[in-house]
């Protein structure tokens, strides 16, 4: 499984890097045919203290899943990434089941 972190208007600190890297691969045990994750990390140019954004690409075989949170930080939004794609991921390993 392949992650890849890009940042946009802004140099990403190593420790947010480590902590992406090891919540998301934290996900396969849910899904076991992830391929990659894509992660987009952007600071929005706004006055309101919510302006990092997190968008989370999961390609899968078929329709990829894509997630995107707003929050005050970057750790935060990611957290909320994760645990929306793994909740996705859950869902469509049971409909795989039941055919």
């Amino acid at each position: 499984m392949k992650v890849n972190i890009q940042a946009v208007n802004f140099n990403v600190d190593r420790k947010l890097v480590d902590f992406i890297n090891e919540r998301l691969t934290k996900l396969e045990k849910f899904y076991d045919k992830v391929v990659s994750f894509e992660v987009f990390l952007k600071l929005e140019n706004s006055s309101d203290r919510e302006n990092k954004t997190v968008d989370l690409k999961v390609l899968v075989p078929g329709d990829d899943v894509v997630v995107k949170k707003t929050c005050k930080t970057f750790e935060e939004a990611a957290d909320l990434c994760a645990d929306a794609v793994e909740r996705m991921l859950v869902k469509r390993k049971e409909k795989q089941k039941s055919y």
